[in-house]
């Protein structure tokens, strides 16, 4: 099989394909031919030596993949085998063959295709977890989305839109057109405007019921400040950390000294009625049941055409550092995949 391996922290041309034997399942586990891979912020920061979560290097990133099953081990069912599947893997996932624990694989429902599926477990998980299950965002609040035009942000989108929310959404001015159309209500160009200023503008001064951000620093500050009474802030990545293709312990340092640590101690929040909370899926493995209760209804949303994933790109698997470059050059509306 092949496979793209992190030898070493560094810019996207790091990244090495190699070639190694095909693996064989585990007891409880089912072996995917892989037809489409996601890519997620979370493998760009592993790359650039940013990602606590991340093994010893030389490592295989990846959390995600779609494909078939083509062999099963020894405690699993063999019906799986042929079945069109999406799956979340726990590093990994830069290969066109995995071997996975069958409590993380999914049957695909009909009409989605590998590249639907791969686009899915992440980025959808994640806003499910910021929106419903700790967001508890209700029809007619106003949610306030950051960086709406990447993975997690169509996602948020899309499950806001199907509460009955309205949607204030940040992204560059080249997306606005496609996030109107999306359903989002208000977008801000936070190259060029004070996103708080323009929340409060564009809401009469009453805020957000919910705001979601993953740029953190200063921005979780503000965002904050927008709250309405009852609001949440939904915190779920630090892209200040990661701003240029290396690693920089300054960028990642000043993004930490202006996280607001002070604005989000007990009394602020009973002073100000607001809430804040984190969202890691990555660090859900040992929730087995609960995510896949959430991934569950994910599927049911897709069978009755609520969400639907948006891929900006693909590219072949040996060209994983031009995906990783696209991305950081803030190129893609929507998921970026590999395609082995």
């Amino acid at each position: 099989m092949r496979q793209i391996w992190i030898p070493k922290a560094g810019p996207p041309e790091v990244l090495e394909l190699r070639e190694v034997s095909d693996p064989l399942p585990k007891d409880s586990e089912v072996r995917i031919r892989v037809e489409a891979t996601g890519i997620n912020f979370a493998d760009i920061m592993g790359r650039m030596g940013l990602y606590p979560d991340l093994p010893p290097m030389p490592v295989v990133p990846g959390y995600e993949v779609a494909g078939r099953v083509d062999c099963v081990g020894k405690q699993v069912e063999t019906d799986w085998i042929g079945r069109d599947v999406l799956a979340m893997t726990q590093f990994g996932g830069y290969s066109d063959v995995v071997c996975v624990p069958e409590n993380q694989v999914y049957t695909r429902p009909p009409g989605m295709s590998a590249i639907e599926g791969a686009a899915l477990p992440v980025n959808y998980l994640t806003a499910f977890q910021l929106i419903e299950v700790m967001g508890s965002l209700r029809k007619g609040d106003r949610i306030l989305i950051h960086s709406a035009g990447g993975g997690v942000g169509i996602a948020a989108i899309q499950l806001a839109k199907r509460i009955g929310a309205q949607i204030i959404g940040t992204a560059s001015a080249g997306k606005h057109d496609f996030l109107k159309s999306a359903g989002v209500a208000h977008c801000i160009d936070y190259t060029t405007q004070d996103f708080e200023a323009r929340v409060l503008e564009v809401t009469g001064g009453r805020g957000v019921e919910l705001a979601l951000d993953a740029v953190a620093g200063s921005s979780f500050s503000k965002s904050f400040n927008v709250l309405s009474p009852t609001g949440r802030l939904g915190m779920f990545g630090m892209s200040a950390a990661a701003t240029g293709k290396r690693k920089s312990y300054f960028k990642a340092a000043r993004a930490m000294l202006k996280t607001p640590l002070l604005k989000f101690n007990p009394i602020t929040l009973l002073n100000e009625n607001k809430g804040v909370f984190g969202v890691n899926a990555g660090h859900l493995w040992d929730q087995n049941e609960r995510v896949s209760g959430w991934m569950e209804a994910l599927l049911d949303y897709y069978r009755k055409d609520e969400i639907r994933p948006v891929v900006a790109q693909t590219f072949p698997l040996d060209q994983a550092a031009i995906a990783h470059h696209f991305i950081q050059d803030r190129k893609n509306i929507g998921k970026v995949l590999l395609i082995p």
